[in-house]
C-alpha cells in the first residue's frame, strides 16, 4: 500500500465494495468526511435486486443513506450532511455528482475508471485536503497508485493488525523441574491455594502479565507440564488459575487421550460445563474435529448433558464446484462432511481387529437419532436449546454469517468453532477478517468462552514434508 501524506482535512472516497462489505462503513470514519459518488450510487442500484446477501446488504445501505438525507435541505446537502456520532465530533457525508465528467485517457468506459476519474477530479478541486479511496478491490488500488491517487484498503473491519497474530489462547513457561517452578520464578507474585468443591484454585496478588486473558491456558510445559491451569479472573494485581483436569492416562473423553498440553486444555475446556463458547485453531491433523467429537458424543450419550449434536460447516469449495447435489438436506451436505465421517471411522474403531462400528447400520441409527447435519443457509430463525453445535470451517465464513450461527444458542447449549486462518478458501476473507478471528477477538474477555490454537503433533512424514515445501 502506497503510504500517504495526511492533511487535517481528509475526505475518503468509498467504493461500492466498502458499503457492500461494512454496511456501517459510513459511520467509521470519525470527523472526517466521507464522499459518496454517483458511480457508487448507481452500482448499488443494480446490485440491491434478489434475495442473494449482496442484495440485502445493498438495500441497507440505501436505507442508511435515505435516514441521513431525509430531514435535510439543498444547502446542507452543498455543504455536507451531517453524519452523527456517538462520541467525538460528527463527519459529513457528502454525494459527488458531476455532470461534465470526463473520462481518463487512455482508460475505457467502466464504473471502476469513472470512480477514478471521479477521484482525480475531486483531488484536483481540494488542494486544501487530502482526497483517498477507499476499495477493498486490489487491482483498482494499483490502478488508482499508477495514477498518483492516494488509495486505501478498508481496514475497520479487522479483528486485529497484519503484524499481528490471532491469539493463542496459551501462555506456556519454560520448565524448570519437576514442580514447575520456572513458572513461578517468572511470575512476581503471591500465591494461596485454596480447594473449593473439588477444583484446586490457586488466588495469585502481584504484577499479572499483561497478556494474561480469562480462558488462556497457563502451564509451564507443552509436554510433560507438571501444572496446567485455566484463567478464570484476571487483573492488572491478581488472577485466579484453576488446575485442569489431567487427560493423557487415566481419565478419558469417550476413550480419547491428551497427548500434550493444548491438546488437554482442548479437552478441558470442551468438557467445563462454566464454558458454552469454544474456538480451536491449529492446521490439519492436530485434532480439531476429533477431540471435539468425542466430546459431544461423551456429554450427549453418556453424560446426557445435551440432547443432541448439530453439526454444520461452510460449504466452500477448494475448487471447481461440482454443481447441483441431489437429495435430502443431508444427503446434500454429505460431500461436504468427509472431516466427520473420518473422524467417526476412527472413534468407533476397534483397537484389537481394526474394524469400525461407524459401518454397522445399528450404530449409524443410533448416532444419526442424535446427530444432526445442517446446511448453515437453514440455520437462520432458529434456536437450538440442549445442543452441542459445531460450527466446521468457522474460518470461512465472514463475522456476519458466524454471528448469525452463535446468536442461534438457546438454553443449555455449547458451541465449538473449529478451522484454520491459514486454510481460507472464500475470495473475499483474509485471517484478520474471518469470522473465526472476529470471534476470537471478540469474546477474549468473556469469562464463558475459551480459545486455544493447536500445534502439530504426530503427524505424518508427507503431510510435515507438504507444509515445508508449500
Amino acid at each position: 500500500m502506497v503510504r500517504i501524506d495526511k492533511k487535517a482535512t481528509r475526505l475518503y472516497v468509498l467504493d461500492t465494495n466498502v458499503l457492500i462489505h461494512d454496511p456501517a462503513a459510513l459511520y467509521q470514519f470519525d470527523e472526517h468526511e466521507v464522499v459518496i459518488p454517483m458511480t457508487v450510487l448507481e452500482e448499488l442500484d443494480k446490485h440491491k435486486n434478489g434475495i442473494r446477501e449482496i442484495a440485502r446488504t445493498a438495500r441497507q445501505v440505501s436505507r442508511t443513506l435515505s435516514d441521513l438525507t431525509a430531514n435535510v435541505d439543498l444547502e446542507q446537502i452543498r455543504d455536507g450532511i451531517p453524519i452523527p456520532r456517538l462520541v467525538g465530533p460528527e463527519g459529513r457525508l457528502r454525494l459527488l455528482c458531476y455532470t461534465d465528467l470526463k473520462p481518463l485517457d487512455p482508460l475505457e468506459e467502466s464504473p471502476d475508471n469513472r470512480l477514478l476519474a471521479e477521484a482525480c477530479r475531486l483531488r484536483d478541486e481540494r488542494p486544501d485536503a487530502s482526497v483517498i479511496l477507499v476499495t477493498k478491490d486490489i487491482n483498482l488500488r494499483v490502478k488508482a497508485a499508477a495514477l498518483g491517487v492516494p488509495v486505501e484498503d478498508y481496514l475497520t473491519d479487522r479483528a486485529f493488525d497484519d503484524s499481528d497474530a490471532m491469539l493463542d489462547g496459551a501462555r506456556v513457561y519454560p520448565e524448570a523441574g519437576q514442580d514447575g517452578s520456572g513458572l513461578w520464578d517468572s511470575l512476581a507474585v503471591d500465591v494461596k491455594v485454596e480447594r473449593q468443591d473439588h477444583r484446586v484454585i490457586y488466588r495469585l496478588a502481584g504484577d499479572i502479565p499483561r497478556e494474561w486473558h480469562l480462558g488462556m491456558l497457563v502451564s509451564d510445559s507443552d509436554n510433560g507440564a507438571s501444572f496446567e491451569a485455566i484463567v478464570r479472573e484476571a487483573g492488572p494485581k491478581h488472577a485466579h488459575l484453576e488446575l485442569l483436569t489431567n487427560y493423557r492416562h487415566g481419565t478419558s473423553v469417550w476413550g480419547v487421550h491428551a497427548h500434550d498440553s493444548r491438546q488437554n486444555f482442548t479437552l478441558n475446556l470442551l468438557m467445563d460445563d462454566d464454558i458454552d463458547l469454544v474456538t480451536i485453531a491449529g492446521s490439519a491433523g492436530t485434532g480439531k474435529t476429533f477431540m471435539t467429537l468425542a466430546a459431544a458424543f461423551q456429554q450427549t450419550l453418556d453424560s446426557k448433558r445435551f440432547e443432541r449434536i448439530v453439526f454444520t460447516r461452510a460449504p466452500i469449495t477448494m475448487s471447481e464446484d461440482i454443481g447441483f447435489l441431489p437429495g435430502t438436506e443431508e444427503e446434500k451436505m454429505s460431500p461436504w462432511m468427509g472431516a466427520f465421517h473420518d473422524n467417526m471411522d476412527n472413534l468407533l474403531r476397534d483397537e484389537h481387529d481394526g474394524s469400525s462400528a461407524w459401518n454397522q447400520d445399528a450404530t449409524r441409527q443410533l448416532l444419526g437419532s442424535r446427530v444432526q447435519i445442517r446446511a448453515p443457509g437453514f440455520m437462520r430463525g432458529r434456536t437450538l436449546n440442549d445442543t452441542f453445535l459445531i460450527i466446521d470451517e468457522a474460518q470461512n465464513f465472514n463475522p456476519k454469517q458466524l454471528k448469525s450461527l452463535i446468536t442461534r444458542a438457546g438454553r443449555n447449549t455449547k458451541i465449538v468453532c473449529l478451522g484454520n486462518v491459514g486454510q481460507i478458501d472464500t475470495p473475499y476473507l483474509t485471517a484478520n477478517t474471518c469470522g473465526m478471528a472476529a470471534v476470537v477477538q471478540h469474546f477474549r474477555d468473556w469469562p464463558h468462552g475459551g480459545h486455544v490454537t493447536l500445534k502439530s503433533v504426530e503427524r505424518s512424514r508427507l503431510a510435515l514434508a507438504g507444509e515445508e515445501l508449500l
